[in-house]
């Protein structure tokens, strides 16, 4: 019995360290950190993707590896970033990355983009088209003849317009259209120069937010039949609901949503993505990471790791398929 109490005595003390381990950040695994450089591919720094994107660089960071987050234009920006060795991570809106990869859609007549991988789901991107309340627009229709900003060209925002005027069975043409990103557009709104802005971002946006501090706020709804339209064409896209206590608007609006996905780069090895992925959903992974945005918070967790991926033509990279395996998430 007394030759017993320092075998238990050590039984003990590792099971508390193991315990200790799991309460926190993931165990090291035999990854050496140092020897990579892991470049965040981000958005504009009026965004939502900018401090996200800076969230996942500074933890990243905290593991040992060397990393950056860099502002781009987003989505479109992002994908052919990745795709031309430009970084290791991407954030990318999931109708972009399936219109990549099938060639189809904004990147009909390219080929398919088979090299792109995805990481993990990270939140639901609201297509917001925010007007001001003295502006007369209530409905999609009203924009006729407005002067409309639908973001930059080919951008992720740009694309989500195309496919909203589609749906409603307007073109361009009905609108004098200024191909304009959200935070250039809503500057305009502000002077007077613009009428309604395409937005499609995480709720909270702060440029709408910026904008509701000096102009009564609208939305223009996207709802009934073109709604119907969009979503069985466009399976990517969900209903969603823009609550009015997000921006101080007088009533919720009916929208359309699509999900953003990590992207991340193919070449990677798949120790190094498994290494992230673990210590990304650890605790204090999560605690860094959500703390960035409410948008964070609310969203990026285990349950939406395979949100806007699982069903789509875009494939897991390899170690994120390892670890979604022994997680039980992926069959």
């Amino acid at each position: 019995m007394k030759m017993m109490r320092p075998i238990l005595c050590v039984l003990t003390a590792m099971l508390s360290v193991a315990l200790c381990a799991s309460a926190g950040t993931a165990a090291q695994p035999s990854v050496k950190r140092g020897d990579y450089f892991i470049t965040v591919l981000t958005g504009p720094s009026s965004g939502i993707y900018f401090p996200i994107g800076g969230a996942f660089s500074t933890f990243i960071s905290s593991l040992g590896y060397k990393t950056s987050a860099t502002a781009t234009g987003a989505t479109a920006e992002n994908i052919n970033a990745l795709l031309t060795g430009q970084g290791e991570l991407a954030i990318a809106m999931a109708d972009s990355v399936i219109q990549a990869v099938d060639s189809f859609g904004a990147y009909a007549g390219k080929p398919p983009a088979k090299q792109l991988r995805a990481m993990m789901g990270l939140w639901p991107n609201f297509c917001q088209i925010v007007t001001t309340a003295d502006s007369g627009i209530k409905t999609f229709a009203d924009l006729k003849g407005k002067r409309v900003g639908v973001g930059a060209p080919n951008s992720g925002v740009e694309l989500n317009a195309r496919m909203m005027f589609e749906a409603h069975g307007m073109k361009y043409s009905d609108c004098r259209v200024d191909y304009l990103n959200y935070g250039e557009a809503i500057d305009q709104m502000k002077n007077g120069l613009c009428d309604a802005a395409f937005v499609t971002s995480g709720l909270g946006n702060a440029t709408i937010r910026e904008l509701a501090t000096t102009k009564k706020i609208a939305f223009v709804p996207v709802e009934g039949e073109p709604l119907r339209n969009l979503i069985k064409k466009y399976p990517f896209y969900i209903e969603a609901t823009i609550p009015a206590s997000v921006y101080g608007a007088e009533k919720d609006t009916t929208t359309a949503a699509v999900m953003n996905i990590m992207l991340v780069d193919v070449k990677l090895p798949a120790d190094v993505v498994y290494d992230l992925l673990a210590n990304i959903y650890s605790p204090k992974g999560l605690e860094t990471i959500q703390a960035s945005h409410s948008t964070a918070k609310a969203n990026i967790k285990p349950e939406t790791a395979l949100r806007g991926i699982v069903g789509s033509s875009v494939p897991f990279h390899d170690g994120a398929v390892k670890y979604y395996k022994e997680k039980g998430l992926l069959k």
